[in-house]
């Protein structure tokens, strides 16, 4: 396990979840050579495989934020990389970095980091209490319809507002990135489409690995930066009989993860 000591208060921190990202159409994808971006960056050049923490965006990203991210599929207990203190915590580690709060960015804010969340699916759209619940624990935070599921350019758009809001911050900052390009509807990119599919999806994450290279960028300009990139959970397209998520199906169960060091200068 990565031991997290030396990590807080030195790295920027990016947490990218990939909304609804199925294990095996991003692990088919990358085995083909159809993501050089995150090829490059994966240990190994491979994703991990996981257990997501809830089955619906809202569930995964509440536990995410708590400190529970996927969970390795061997058999565990799996140390975790962040944990609010907690007695009779068995997955806190001596390389945990424990934290002093309910959730991982008001613990972070606690150790001096910026936190800054660029919500994607309508769990962070902020117009309703229950789309302000996630958004409201960053000390900013930012929705607005072109990066949602609709929009055929989310991820550009995200990109393009999490480098107004960290390029010229001195502390170090934590930023949350939620990429709705795979949620459904993602039938536009994929030319020709008329309905969502396993290959409308993989044509998403495609899409994603394009530009997903200018969000290292930013995060490696400034200090060494700890990513994490994983899907919070799966979505079914059939597979019996199922079609989305918020059900117990290994589709949705199932979800890649990957987590390395970029050092300061490495991305261009």
């Amino acid at each position: 396990m990565r031991d997290m000591g030396p990590i807080i208060g030195t790295h920027d921190l990016l947490l990218v979840t990939l909304d609804t990202l199925r294990y095996d159409v991003a692990a088919g994808l990358l085995g083909r050579g159809r993501l050089p971006t995150l090829a490059s960056v994966l240990p190994g050049g491979v994703w991990e495989r996981r257990h997501a923490p809830g089955s619906f965006t809202y569930a995964a990203h509440a536990a995410i934020l708590a400190g529970f991210l996927p969970t390795p599929a061997g058999p565990g207990p799996h140390p975790r990389l962040f944990a609010a203190a907690f007695p009779g915590s068995e997955t806190t580690a001596p390389g945990t970095w424990v934290f002093d709060a309910a959730d991982l960015p008001g613990g972070l804010a606690k150790a001096g980091y910026h936190t800054v969340c660029v919500g994607g699916v309508g769990f962070f759209n902020k117009l309703t209490p229950l789309g302000s619940a996630l958004p409201s624990l960053f000390a900013e935070s930012h929705w607005r319809p072109s990066f949602g599921v609709t929009s055929p350019a989310s991820f550009e758009e995200q990109i393009a507002c999490a480098e107004r809001s960290v390029r010229d911050r001195a502390e170090p900052v934590f930023l949350l990135v939620n990429v709705s390009a795979l949620h459904q509807p993602n039938h536009f990119y994929l030319p020709g489409a008329t309905g969502d599919s396993r290959a409308t999806h993989a044509a998403a994450l495609e899409y994603v690995d394009r530009h997903i290279g200018r969000l290292f960028a930013l995060m490696s300009a400034r200090r060494p930066c700890l990513v994490i990139v994983c899907s919070d959970h799966g979505t079914a397209y059939g597979e019996d009989g199922y079609v989305g998520h918020r059900i117990g199906h290994e589709v949705v169960w199932t979800v890649p993860y990957g987590e390395f060091v970029l050092q300061r200068g490495e991305w261009t």
